[in-house]
Formats: structure tokens, sequence, C-alpha cells
């Protein structure tokens, strides 16, 4: 079972990732611009666009605004 969960986590973190990935390469963003729209650091932006971190609601908040985009929007799969 614990397996299974930490399974669907990953997939989870990947998907938002891939999210952030997509949005911000649509709009011809590097990982530095995002960095700055958002006051995080590049790495830290590498690392949830690789799934290897899981962002506070409060960051994910800032993303979704940087993107002008809903929260809600933001963590679709």
């Amino acid at each position: 079972m614990f397996a299974v969960q930490m399974k669907a986590e990953q997939n989870i973190y990947k998907t938002f990732g891939n999210n952030v990935r997509k949005l911000r390469e649509e709009r011809g963003w590097t990982q530095t611009d995002l960095a700055f729209e958002t006051d995080m650091e590049p790495s830290y932006i590498s690392k949830i666009e690789l799934g290897k971190t899981n962002p506070s609601l409060k960051k994910i908040d800032v993303l979704a605004k940087a993107f002008q985009i809903s929260v809600s929007d933001l963590l679709k799969q």
C-alpha cells in the first residue's frame, strides 16, 4: 500500500512539474525568467519541473499568479 501511495504522489509532482514547464515554455520564459517572476531560485524551479519537490500552497499560488491562471488550472491533470 505504501509503495502505491508513493507512486501516486510522485505522479502528482511530475504532472504539476510538467504543467509548470509547459506554461513557462509557452510564454518563452527560461527557468531564470520564471524564478524572477516568482521570487524563487532557478534551481527550485528546476526541481518543481522535474517533480522532485513538494511546493507549498503559497508557492503554487505564486506560480499561478505569475502565469495569470487559477491554481486549479495549474493543478489540472
